[in-house]
């Protein structure tokens, strides 16, 4: 959904007294995530703007000061930790354009997906990162995992139809 805010992460504990957050990314490299200044940080369709003041690697894990919209940063350990499992997004005008015939995931994310011959195969549920390449995992008369490799076994990726072809047998 266009105008939906894209999650990127969340809030996952507490870095210090002063009010400071640890942060999961869901981003590769997961210092992506706090190239971005503003973040909405919230659940579902309750989310509230935040402004990064200062963020960093720390360790393997990634450490943010924010401020709620135009107010002073978070004070302290006690106004930070109401944040924790909190979601972390951004609007989707924020993300760059992706290069022809890549992807973002959460697009592909409720698609249909059939083969050459219209074969319905089911519907985009989820993506897996394998190593080798991304896989779509597809929800319908049962689970299928479809390789997500682009002019190899990936024919035709419509967004605004909504619609997957791939080169795939329905009985795998």
């Amino acid at each position: 959904m266009p105008d939906r805010p894209v999650v990127l992460g969340h809030v996952s504990g507490l870095f210090g007294v002063k009010g400071w957050i640890k942060v999961y990314s869901y981003t590769r490299p997961a210092a992506n995530l706090i190239e971005y200044e503003d973040w909405l940080i919230g659940r579902q369709d309750a989310w509230r703007p935040f402004r990064v003041i200062d963020a960093r690697e720390q360790g393997k894990t990634l450490i943010a000061q924010i401020a709620p919209g135009d107010e002073s940063p978070l004070a302290d350990r006690d106004a930070a930790a109401a944040l924790i499992d909190f979601e972390i997004a951004v609007e989707r005008d924020q993300l760059p354009e992706p290069e022809p015939g890549e992807y973002y995931w959460f697009d592909l994310v409720g698609l249909d997906v059939v083969n050459r011959d219209g074969t319905e195969l089911g519907r985009v549920k989820a993506m897996m990162e394998t190593g080798a390449n991304d896989v779509l995992v597809l929800q319908g008369d049962r689970e299928r995992l479809v390789p997500f490799v682009v002019g190899e076994i990936i024919d035709e990726v419509d967004l605004k139809a909504g619609r997957i072809v791939a080169d795939w047998d329905p009985e795998f």
